[in-house]
């Protein structure tokens, strides 16, 4: 089967711009490539038009184009039509398309189109309790009228994702995203830095970050000696027009708590594991997800994690067996939970040995690739079900 995916970002040394959504999908056409199929990523918003050959993998940046007037429709035209060119020149079977601002909106291709709710601004806004402009929301609508089926990295996502949209009559399933269980070991799960907390993310206001200062405050009156290290790119702050999260961070720290924190900014991807395995504890505060890559990548390298305990969250962790469950607004039981490993050593390893169980049993991409190729079957020949 030929397979293609249209998405704003990847995983490769040669696109500067990729997260969650891009490590998701380079899993994930890793191993669908490795079970021999063909794999054809489109990457729209690229500073260059070029091919890139990525190990049997195309690579097709589309370049920005500017308009002087309606840009937003004649950007999406001009990328449905490179699009269905390469389509019928490589005999594409399904294309796969992410939810963000509904970037198939006006799109029409001759093949099946998948959605993946990877987190629509929709989806986002609900469950930040903000206001969205109309015109993002009227672009998803109208990307998911458009497409054939959805999958969901959870049944939370996925739910709310069905709610908001309004879906009826279309199938959606849940896939959770997946990692490399070789990629992401640990032979050494015992040795780390004591009192050291591990954030990994986008410094910005959904994932929790603001939450932390206080939160940190809390374990120091304890553990004075803890150190906070923070990994990952620097955001603009969307309620109060602050250019940088970070700055916002810094001034609700102490000033001696701010002398034990440590921010890298983005740093290079194949240098996080090391990071993660120098932690004693990976926190993941945050208040709006799908699924969360990161943190399972922690888990399989056997970390103890607290996380957040809202909706999608509890597919990933088992509370206090795989890790810990917590609102993030809580942030006396938040740094309770993180005193409380700082204080046991043993649970340290019980937790992040069942967390690398929980990884094995529902996040290996092998596995889920072939979840992922029965039901792309499904949708290009609904008549001949696979199970």
């Amino acid at each position: 089967m030929h397979i293609a995916f249209l998405t704003p970002e990847y995983s490769h040394p040669s696109i500067a711009k990729s997260a969650g959504i891009g490590t998701s999908i380079k899993n994930l056409a890793t191993s669908l490539h490795k079970s021999v199929n063909d794999i054809t990523i489109f990457i729209y918003d690229q500073p260059v038009q070029e091919i890139i050959n990525d190990n049997g993998i195309k690579i097709h940046r589309i370049q920005r184009k500017k308009y002087k007037f309606f840009g937003w429709y004649f950007y999406r035209k001009h990328i449905e039509q490179y699009c269905t060119q390469i389509i019928k020149q490589e005999n594409i079977a399904i294309i796969e398309a992410a939810d963000w601002t509904g970037i198939t909106a006006f799109m029409h291709f001759k093949i099946p189109l998948v959605i993946r709710f990877h987190g629509s601004d929709t989806y986002f806004c609900h469950l930040e309790n903000r206001k969205q402009k109309l015109k993002n929301f009227w672009f998803e609508q109208l990307a998911i009228n458009k497409a054939q089926a959805f999958i969901a990295p959870t049944t939370f996502a996925g739910e709310i994702s069905k709610r908001l949209f309004k879906i009826k009559g279309k199938e959606i399933q849940t896939i959770h995203n997946g990692i490399g269980l070789k990629e992401f070991e640990n032979k050494e799960p015992e040795k780390f830095e004591t009192n050291t907390i591990l954030y990994i993310g986008t410094l910005i206001r959904k994932k929790g970050v603001l939450e932390l200062p206080e939160i940190f405050n809390k374990v120091r009156n304890v553990f004075p000696e803890t150190k906070l290290l923070l990994i990952g790119s620097d955001s603009f702050d969307i309620k109060t027009n602050s250019k940088s999260t970070w700055e916002l961070m810094k001034s609700s720290f102490t000033k001696n708590d701010l002398n034990n924190v440590h921010y890298l900014g983005k740093i290079p991807y194949n240098e996080i594991q090391e990071h993660i395995k120098k932690a004693n504890v990976c926190v993941f505060p945050t208040f709006a997800e799908t699924l969360g890559m990161v943190t399972i990548e922690a888990m399989a390298m056997q970390k103890a994690i607290v996380n957040s305990n809202i909706g999608w969250s509890q597919e990933l962790i088992i509370d206090e067996e795989s890790g810990y469950l917590v609102h993030p607004s809580n942030h006396d039981l938040y740094a309770e939970r993180i005193i409380q490993l700082f204080k046991n050593e043993s649970l340290v390893f019980k937790l992040g040995k069942k967390a690398r169980e929980r990884v094995e049993e529902k996040f290996d991409i092998d596995s889920l690739a072939v979840a992922n190729i029965n039901f792309y079957e499904n949708i290009i020949n609904p008549n001949k079900k696979t199970t």
